[in-house]
This record gives C-alpha cells, sequence and structure tokens, in this order.
C-alpha cells in the first residue's frame, strides 16, 4: 500500500474506532443507576452486576474472538469491521428497552459475539505499519479510545439525567453511522496475497492461545500483559461505582470524570507517544509505563476528596504508552498472513482477563463497602490492581533481561 493510502487508511480506521468507543463512552456513566433500577438495589450490590455484565460479554468474546480474526485473516478485514458495528447498534438498541436484568445480559453475549472491531482493526493496523511506524501506529487506537472517551461519557453523563435509556438510543444512532460510514468509506488492508484459508483448530480460544507456542520468546510479555490487563480492571470495572460511592457523584459528574480520562489517554496515545518511544525505545517505554501505572493505582485507592482523582490521573494516563509498545513488540516477531490470528488470539487473552478482572474487583468493591464489611475501605480494587501491575513489571523485565528479544 503506497504511504498516500496508507495515511488516508489509518485516518479511515482512526474515524471507525472513534465513533465506535463514543457510542461504548455514552452508556458507561448510566450503567450503575439503570443496574440498580432493575435490580431494586444500592450501589453497592449493583457494582457485582456491573461485573458479571462485564465478565458476559468477555466469556463470549473469549470464545469467538480467534473465529473472527481467522475469518478476517481469509476474507478480509473490512467485511469483519462492518458485521461488528452493525451487531453493536443492535445490541445497543436492545438494551435500551431492557425490561428485566436478564435482557441486560443477553444483549451483552449478544455484542460478545460480534464485538470484533477492535480486534480486526488491530490486524488492520498491522496490516499497514512498517516496523519504524507500528508503536506509533497502534497508539492512534489508544487515541481513539482517548477522543472516544472525552465525547461520549460526557455525552452519556448530560443525556442520563433526562433517563438512564436515553444514551442507549444515542449509541445505537451512532452505530449505525459508523456502519454506513465504513460500508462507504473503509478500504480493505489485507491484500488478496496475505490472505490464508480458514483453519477451525487455529478458530478457538484454546487452539488459538496453544498456536502461541510457535513464539516462545513472547510468551513472557504476553504473561505481562495478560497480567496487566486483569489490574487494569480496578478502574476499567470500578470507576464509576467507586466515584459514585465515596464522593457521591452522579452521572453527569462520572461522564465528566470520564471526559478528562479521554482527554489525558488521547493526549497520550496520540501525541506524547510519537515522541517518548523513539526516545526511549519500546523496553523502557514499557517500564516507565507499568511503573506509573502502579503508582496511579495506589495515588487512587487512597483518594479522600474528589479533585484527587482527577489529578492522580495524570500519573495513571501517563502509563499508557506501555501499551502500544508491548503490541510493537509483539507483532513485529510475527508474520504478516497470521496478524488476523494473532490478534483474535490477543483478544481472547483480554476477553479472559474480562472474565477473571471485573467479578474480581466489583466483588473486592462489594466486600468492603457492604453493610456487613470487616472494615470500610472501597480504594481496596486500587490496591490489588496497583500489586498485580508490579508484578506484570517484574515479568516484562525478566523477559527482557533474557535478551531473546
Amino acid at each position: 500500500m503506497k504511504q498516500n493510502k496508507k495515511s488516508a487508511a489509518i485516518g479511515f480506521i482512526f474515524i471507525t474506532m472513534l465513533i465506535d468507543i463514543t457510542g461504548w463512552g455514552i452508556i458507561i456513566p448510566v450503567i450503575p443507576k439503570l443496574i440498580e433500577e432493575l435490580i431494586h438495589g444500592d450501589i453497592s450490590v449493583a457494582s457485582k452486576y456491573g461485573g458479571w455484565l462485564t465478565f458476559s460479554y468477555a466469556i463470549t468474546q473469549f470464545v469467538f474472538a480467534p473465529l473472527i480474526g481467522n475469518l478476517s485473516d481469509k476474507y478480509g478485514r473490512r467485511p469483519i469491521i462492518l458485521l461488528s458495528l452493525l451487531g453493536f447498534a443492535l445490541d445497543y438498541l436492545l438494551l435500551s428497552f431492557a425490561p428485566t436484568i436478564t435482557w441486560l445480559f443477553i444483549g451483552r453475549i449478544l455484542a460478545g459475539v460480534t464485538g470484533a472491531s477492535i480486534t480486526t482493526a488491530s490486524a488492520y493496523i498491522a496490516d499497514i505499519s512498517t516496523s519504524e511506524d507500528r508503536a506509533k501506529n497502534f497508539g492512534m487506537i489508544g487515541a481513539a479510545f482517548g477522543l472516544g472517551f472525552i465525547i461520549g461519557p460526557v455525552i452519556g453523563g448530560v443525556l442520563g439525567q433526562y433517563g438512564s435509556r436515553i444514551p442507549f438510543y444515542a449509541a445505537a444512532v451512532l452505530c449505525a453511522v459508523n456502519f454506513l460510514y465504513g460500508l462507504f468509506v473503509l478500504p480493505e488492508s489485507l491484500s488478496k496475497e496475505n490472505r490464508r484459508e480458514f483453519d477451525w483448530k487455529r478458530a478457538n480460544p484454546i487452539g488459538a492461545i496453544m498456536n502461541l507456542k510457535k513464539y516462545p520468546a513472547l510468551l513472557g510479555l504476553i504473561v505481562s500483559m495478560v497480567i496487566l490487563y486483569v489490574a487494569a480492571h480496578a478502574v476499567h470495572s470500578n470507576w464509576s461505582f467507586f466515584t459514585m460511592y465515596r464522593f457521591d457523584w452522579d452521572e453527569r459528574m462520572v461522564g465528566i470524570s470520564l471526559g478528562v480520562i479521554g482527554l489525558l489517554v488521547g493526549i497520550v496515545q496520540g501525541g506524547l507517544i510519537r515522541w517518548i518511544n523513539p526516545k526511549l525505545g519500546n523496553e523502557k517505554s514499557i517500564y516507565f509505563g507499568m511503573v506509573l501505572y502502579t503508582l496511579g493505582m495506589f495515588l487512587f485507592a487512597f483518594a479522600f476528596e474528589g479533585w484527587m482523582m482527577f489529578l492522580f490521573l495524570v500519573p495513571y494516563c501517563l502509563g499508557g504508552i506501555a501499551g502500544p509498545a508491548l503490541q510493537s513488540v509483539i507483532t513485529s516477531h510475527v508474520p504478516a498472513t497470521e496478524q488476523g490470528e494473532l490478534q483474535g488470539t490477543l483478544t481472547s487473552l483480554t476477553s479472559a482477563t474480562a472474565i477473571v478482572g471485573p467479578p474480581l474487583m466489583t466483588n473486592t468493591f462489594y466486600y468492603f463497602t457492604h453493610d456487613e464489611a470487616p472494615f470500610q475501605f472501597a480504594g481496596a480494587p486500587f490496591v490489588l490492581g496497583g500489586v498485580l501491575m508490579l508484578i506484570s513489571t517484574i515479568i516484562a523485565y525478566m523477559v527482557f533481561k533474557k535478551g531473546q528479544l
């Protein structure tokens, strides 16, 4: 693909991911209140259901992501991305009409089946990247996440004041628009010569994970990445519940805080990483990023005023330099014909962390906040997340110390 076409393709996939993440971000501030309405419980109990909702989405995606990744290796990235976007639009529409908590679970399971946009977008980026710009281009996905989290949660927080279901309608419309955008604008990234035949043995999560044995030097880094993602659910799965419980924030304030997270992530992933990664290199970027993540976690745990959460977001979000550097190292050791399979496998592993992470973190939050808790400490999940981040950093250091990468 020529340079000008590559730049255009990166722009296309960035816009597609931006709209997708904005749709996702819209519903986050209202999820706790909607769960409270459906279960007729308080925020502490709602947090448990929130963790299990994420679990249901993750376990479905764990099973189907390798299938989707392998299909994209055979048929191309474009049709898979389009099907995913259409699936999300239908999911949000279903959630907007959910009469019971059971329907929320059904909707999340359906979304897990089709939720391949990030998987296939990552393979798309790998298709059109060189070794020199791979980390920078993966950073664009992070930037789309960041900007989507500026726009989405703020919109969701404002719309949520008019009803807990209104943001779901908005998210459904946004995903439908994204589908139409991709249908008419998004080009294909995988050339015919780089496609391969579909293989059922490689299209199931266990087989896909076992296939990683072909790359023994990468296994340690992948373990490090898995632990990092489990730890991150201390923030991802608990932010809304923690801030509503600890500081009595409403949907609007949660939306604003998530918008600030998005702004900081966008600055780091879309801007700073282009300067930091070439200066430090991938290895040091991973170390510095993970240490900053760890520091941010412990600071969140002991925040006693709402403004502190905004201040402590700075070191935490700066930790985002680690993720693209990790992906850059891993993808650079895998052939072009297997990038879709690799991204499907990595998405399955990410989903596996979301099978473990949200119930672990939200149940930890519930354990230390319910009426009969041994002592009240809402920051307990952040302490657990910080310890896991530290372990992840040590594993990454040991891998690079062996000198196999």
